[in-house]
């Protein structure tokens, strides 16, 4: 692994960012820093203006207005657009599909002019997990594969900044797993990540910090701690052998609500901490939980708290937009 990047100003600041297409503004006003050894999570739903994002901090798009410093360099029109110590993918990683994946790897560190480039194919191909499949051609791998590939090509270049947009897409949760652990590592050297995805579940154990989009502005920035802070509890599917009685029960508890779901089951919302003793409690009364089964957890439920129809700034108020969203799960 190369020494510890040290970077004395920010990985990415974006401020003012727009971006228009005909009669729709795809990124408005969106303001963004990532600092070195950071990762952050851009989340939205699908549209939210994720992908335009990272195309204009690739210098692929030239923004409407707002100024993109990446490294601490301005970014300037795409024909003056330099990359150095940036890697990273949009959308899905293409390759040569007749090729084989450590071929691929090869042409792309001649293409760079990077001396270094072709030495570290083979550490590149270890770090994903490909070391064993990298003389395979790529028409073969799966979908989880080529993402694999996709990040190996980035950290060809020792990147000071990865810019990377869904690359847990296709993965089984073990390779999700192994690409957090992969993230974490790189940011412990230094490399700041900006990681984008619509599934707020597949990132969250990555990233230090969250910014979350909707239609094309900023609706929510801080750290990951100040979102599970304001976040709500989780929402359940519960089966008893005496769902009255559960409901009456859970009437004597502040943290829990209950309500019965058209499906014959009860719908739980559970505050931290309430479900353990309501669970005993259900226990010591004789009624026996045939299925407790996850269906939204706090983060999750704050994440289509924000992306939703409602404009809330307020943490407050948008707790109880969560909590809301949570009962009605």
């Amino acid at each position: 692994m190369p020494d510890r990047i040290v970077t004395p100003v920010a990985a990415v600041r974006a401020t003012g960012l727009v971006k228009r297409f005909e009669t729709t503004c795809a990124v408005d006003g969106v303001d963004l820093v990532v600092e070195p050894g950071e990762v952050r999570g851009l989340l939205g739903p699908n549209g939210a203006g994720k992908t335009t994002l990272l195309r204009l901090l690739f210098g692929l798009l030239t923004p409407d207005a707002g100024e993109v410093e990446l490294l601490g360099h301005p970014l300037g029109p795409p024909e003056t657009v330099r990359l150095d110590r940036v890697g990273g993918f949009v959308e899905e990683p293409a390759f040569y599909p007749y090729l084989a994946g450590r071929v691929n790897l090869e042409l792309l560190a001649e293409l760079d002019r990077d001396t270094e480039g072709p030495r570290r194919v083979e550490e590149v191909l270890a770090q994903v997990g490909l070391s064993a499949r990298g003389a395979d051609r790529v028409s073969g791998y799966s979908t989880g594969m080529r993402q694999r590939l996709g990040i190996a090509a980035a950290l060809l270049r020792a990147p000071a900044l990865l810019l990377l947009d869904e690359p847990t897409s296709g993965l089984d949760p073990a390779g999700v797993r192994d690409v957090g652990a992969l993230l974490r590592g790189l940011a412990s050297e230094g490399v700041a990540v900006l990681i984008s995805s619509h599934l707020i579940g597949e990132i969250e154990g990555m990233c230090d910090s969250f910014t979350v989009l909707r239609r094309g502005r900023v609706v929510w920035s801080g750290g990951a701690a100040r979102l599970r802070e304001a976040a709500p509890g989780s929402a359940f599917r519960l089966l008893t052998s005496d769902d009255r009685r559960a409901l009456e029960l859970a009437a004597g508890h502040a943290g829990i609500s209950i309500t019965p779901a058209p499906s014959g089951e009860l719908r739980l919302a559970a505050r931290t901490g309430s479900l353990d003793p309501f669970v005993l409690e259900l226990g010591q009364a004789g009624v026996a939980i045939r299925r407790l089964e996850l269906l939204v957890n706090p983060l999750e439920s704050m994440f289509f708290a924000l992306t939703g129809e409602a404009e809330v700034e307020d943490p407050a108020a948008l707790a109880e937009l969560a909590d809301e969203v949570l009962a009605g799960t």
